[in-house]
């Protein structure tokens, strides 16, 4: 089973690493201070996973009010797990794929995950922020680095970027079998447990991949939770195998 955490019952979990920056909000939802009920208690944030639609939105309402932004300025990527990024200017779910940029001030970039890493970056200075999902796939397909280009193609400078690497799944808990581990650097595998399986560290393999797009690596902060051994507080596919809820990292430019 797995393990539960000691929690505050916070709805919200803020970044240090955008602390600094008046012009940028952004946090990371966890399951509580919500309206929905199991399997989805209480704070999901997807439309997607079978929870009633009116407590989808209450929800979406409230983690909006948490980060002082507007519910009809949010906007969601469709997300594939592949590397496709696309800047957008107004509010909208956007299908196909994975990351978003904005330059637009008021915009909520909001990433959906259970397992996988929502990756908040921003840059202050030029007024530019950027938003991915990186399960594995998406991660071997550099979706971050690429979520950097097209920051630095809307005029960011990759050495003023901010970073943040949400709660995902730990090393510890990404058992994967060879073929999953074989497209990942050597440096960020280990078979470490008795079954001499594979185990990823998926935070790692995005910290180099953003140090190697050129984000300093003093300005990228990795959370050291992990969704399935913290079930208390986050979503997990993996720990449940069954119907969960999403939750949303997100970032704004402030107006």
């Amino acid at each position: 089973m797995p393990a539960a955490s000691t929690t505050d019952r916070s709805p919200l979990l803020r970044p240090r690493i955008f602390a600094p920056e008046p012009s940028v909000a952004a946090g990371m939802s966890t399951r509580h201070g919500g309206v929905s009920g199991p399997p989805h208690d209480t704070l999901n944030l997807g439309r997607h996973v079978g929870d009633t639609a009116s407590c989808v939105e209450e929800n979406r309402r409230r983690f909006c009010a948490a980060l002082q932004t507007d519910p009809a300025w949010l906007a969601t990527a469709g997300q594939v797990h592949g590397s496709t990024v696309r800047v957008i200017d107004a509010p909208r779910h956007e299908p196909f794929c994975d990351g978003l940029v904005t330059t637009t001030p008021g915009l909520l970039l909001a990433i959906a995950v259970a397992d996988c890493a929502p990756v908040l970056l921003a840059d202050p200075a030029h007024d530019v922020v950027g938003a991915c999902h990186a399960g594995w796939r998406g991660t071997v397909r550099r979706v971050a680095a690429d979520t950097v280009a097209a920051m630095t193609d809307c005029g960011a400078d990759p050495s003023q970027i901010r970073a943040y690497v949400g709660p995902c799944l730990s090393q510890d808990a990404f058992e994967v079998g060879p073929e999953v581990a074989t497209q990942f650097d050597d440096a960020v595998v280990t078979h470490a447990d008795d079954t001499g399986r594979p185990h990823v560290d998926l935070k790692a393999a995005l910290r180099r991949q953003l140090y190697g797009a050129g984000v300093p690596g003093d300005a990228i902060e990795v959370s050291d939770r992990c969704t399935m051994q913290e079930t208390d507080d986050f979503f997990s596919h993996r720990a449940v195998d069954g119907p969960t809820g999403r939750m949303f990292g997100a970032i704004v430019l402030r107006h």
